[in-house]
């Protein structure tokens, strides 16, 4: 067919239809020249060369091309691996600004660019049409009726993470209709919202959304799949794999999800993965910007540029040293936030995006812009800070705006309720925000992510039954995850009939659980921690799109009290505000008194030492949290006043008697939460006298205090 060609414009880059016709642009440096590739409703396909260039961005406009068009690139330019150049038209390249994709990427051998018989050498040149395996690009009509919609915006301290998988979180979902299982549909169907809104939590932070490689070669051959979604291969692109309807409508659902949970007091983050792509080494797949100029968009090796650099043990890193590099990840970012209304992101790997020459540099461009940029200065930014490069573990040292996945909290945390020697000094500093690590360069207890699992590494249920990592399913001998997981299997290895054994994993689940949700900093859990979700000892089930990572909502009843307990907790945290401060325990007297914000006690009810703090053998301390020494003013500049609460941590293996501090015993006090019960105490004992209190070994207590005791009774 004639198609008229007009000279269009550099930008936007991407497709971008404006209600008459569609502009194309595409950014390549060292390209020789560049076809828009257009495909009929039968496959049939139409090549367009784009003759216009300015800055390296060949674009023109099609006046009759609307959305629903189906298309993709071909770009000519030199196969010269040693030199860095990768170019082969035979290979159809996926619009890096593509919007919306039909269908997924068929692994096979015609996808890379040199001869498949050669798969060791990639220096051989591939003649072989790729079209049919790569999914199209789809130019998209953005309108969309947001009917107000506007991003949260929850206080940091006020937010409670809820990590999720878009398909495992809703796919055996009984009470959402099976065609929307495993949807964005499913996650805005009222029954999936429900949940997240009983449960308190107030953001769903989702695993990758943008689409990504679904089944990579090594799995290919083995059956299984890229649940995890760490792969991505276009960065405006919501996953194709979770669209209930037609390929089409994954923008529509997508915005559609985003609209229920924002209704639902929800906000929703997305794990973003900037650092890499799922073209893999010089041995992988051309699916997109590999094509389009791999000189520009890799950091290759300076000595010999046909390898790539790699920070994130999946092949190649991003150059982000680049402008353009950037500018792709800056206009993926702006996308997100104001054409798909989501509130923040978490990035995976965020130190390799620190990375301007080898070193990790806290000035690098890329906090830079981001700083910059009124868009993003007012979502919520988070770092998962740590890589595999060298130098490249930095909790603690992203700058301002940034919040971190803080991975000391989860391993402090974990060796403490296993038992573990180590100081007390490490577990307070956890427990009160990380001061340590964040309060030096003025950031504020919300820089620390709180978690005690994730989803890589064990489930809570399986970090308190298994030593060793279970992966066999992976197909990988148990080689893959990690081997050091800090977990303890309270005496056997995974399932038991013990009836002490299952009763004290009951009760270190609820350990970890009152501890992540009484620490300060913002909390996150995993989906189906809350309901004891297991994965068999599978700590890498990146692998497993099955019932391994699926939840099972058809919930055991010993299950349900765990459920109501996560609730109560988070009801708790909720309720008051000395759990959530939005600034730092000062620990000395304050608002001209004598009684301090927090005060530290040891079992024989004095004040903890020096000594004591860096003791490794000490494993119990009790905690008074003074609510009405609380150092910020509400919203409106009213003093906050709250209750005070002494809580107890006995991780040591028996019984310990806590005498409380004489000036304690002036108050009368109610137990509130004891671990060795199945759900908060309704109504708690109260202490009128001076006897000790016993807390069970390997257990929380947090005690509310109810009111000053009057001279009678004191007598």
């Amino acid at each position: 067919m004639y198609l008229s060609l007009w000279p269009g414009k550099p930008y936007p880059l991407g497709a971008t239809w404006d209600g008459k016709g569609t502009n194309f642009a595409l950014f390549s440096e060292h390209a020789t020249g560049v076809e828009l590739c257009l495909f009929g409703k039968r496959g049939r396909e139409t090549r367009i060369p784009l003759t216009e260039v300015r800055n390296f961005t060949w674009h023109g406009y099609l006046p009759s091309i609307g959305p629903g068009q189906r298309y993709g690139f071909r770009v000519h330019g030199p196969y010269d691996p040693k030199a860095g150049h990768r170019f082969n038209p035979y290979k159809l390249l996926i619009d890096p600004y593509a919007k919306a994709l039909d269908g997924e990427i068929e692994f096979g051998p015609d996808l890379f660019g040199y001869a498949w018989e050669d798969h060791h050498e990639d220096i051989s040149f591939s003649e072989i049409d790729d079209a049919h395996l790569v999914p199209k690009a789809i130019v998209i009509d953005e309108a969309f009726d947001w009917e107000g919609d506007q991003l949260l915006q929850t206080p940091w301290h006020e937010t409670i993470i809820y990590e999720a998988h878009v398909k495992g979180f809703t796919q055996l979902h009984p009470e959402i209709p099976k065609r929307l299982r495993g949807t964005y549909a499913g996650l805005a169907h009222p029954a999936a919202i429900s949940h997240l809104q009983s449960l308190g939590v107030t953001a769903v932070e989702l695993m990758p959304v943008h689409h990504f490689l679904s089944q990579p070669g090594h799995l290919a051959d083995k059956e299984l799949q890229n649940y995890w979604g760490y792969d991505s291969i276009a960065f405006l692109a919501p996953h194709a794999g979770y669209v209930a309807g037609k390929a089409e409508r994954q923008v529509q659902e997508f915005k559609e999800m985003v609209k229920a949970l924002h209704r639902g007091g929800i906000e929703v983050i997305l794990d973003v993965v900037y650092n890499h792509t799922g073209e893999g080494n010089q041995l992988g797949p051309t699916l997109s910007l590999r094509g389009i100029d791999n000189y520009t968009y890799y950091r290759l090796v300076e000595e010999d540029p046909r390898y790539y650099m790699d920070f994130t043990g999946c092949g190649n890193s991003l150059n982000v040293r680049n402008p353009q590099v950037l500018k792709l990840i800056m206009d993926s970012l702006r996308y997100w936030v104001l054409e798909m209304h989501v509130d923040g992101f978490r990035f995976d790997l965020a130190t390799a995006l620190a990375r301007e020459f080898y070193s990790v540099d806290r000035l690098a461009s890329f906090f830079d812009i981001i700083h910059q940029d009124p868009v993003l200065a007012e979502v919520k930014l988070i770092a998962e800070p740590w890589d595999v490069g060298e130098g490249g573990y930095h909790v603690g040292n992203f700058p301002l705006l940034w919040s971190e996945w803080n991975g000391k909290y989860r391993d402090t945390v974990r060796d403490f309720w296993r038992g573990e020697e180590s100081g007390l000094a490490e577990f307070a500093y956890r427990l009160t925000g990380s001061s340590d690590l964040y309060q030096i360069n003025g950031r504020r207890p919300h820089a620390s992510i709180n978690f005690v699992t994730a989803h890589d590494g064990f489930t809570l249920n399986d970090l308190v039954s298994y030593n060793e990592k279970h992966n066999r399913a992976n197909g990988e001998d148990n080689r893959d995850g990690d081997s050091h997981s800090r977990s303890w299997n309270c005496g056997a290895e995974g399932e038991t009939d013990d009836p002490a054994i299952i009763e004290l994993r009951k009760q270190q689940r609820r350990n970890f659980l009152a501890t992540l949700l009484l620490s300060q900093g913002v909390p996150m859990l995993v989906s189906g921690d809350e309901m004891g979700r297991t994965q068999g000892g599978n700590n890498n089930a990146y692998c497993q799109d099955n019932e391994i990572s699926w939840i099972d909502w058809n919930l055991p009843e010993e299950n349900e009290a765990l459920l109501d307990f996560t609730r109560q907790l988070i009801d708790l945290r909720r309720r008051h505000p000395i759990f959530r401060r939005r600034k730092w325990f000062q620990g000395r007297a304050i608002h001209g008194s004598e009684v301090r914000d927090i005060v530290w006690f040891d079992v024989d009810g004095s004040e903890m030492t020096e000594e004591q703090w860096q003791d490794g053998f000490i494993k119990a301390i009790a905690i008074l949290l003074n609510g009405e020494e609380i150092a910020t003013m509400g919203e409106r500049g009213e003093r906050i006043i709250d209750d005070s609460f002494l809580m107890f941590f006995n991780a040591h293996h028996e019984t310990l008697e806590f005498n409380l501090h004489p000036d304690l015993q002036a108050w009368e006090w109610s137990i509130l939460i004891n671990t060795t019960k199945p759900r908060f105490v309704q109504r708690g004992k109260r202490y009128l006298e001076d006897q000790p209190l016993a807390v069970a070994a390997r257990s929380v207590m947090v005690l509310k205090r109810l009111g000053k005791l009057s001279a009678e009774e004191e007598d």
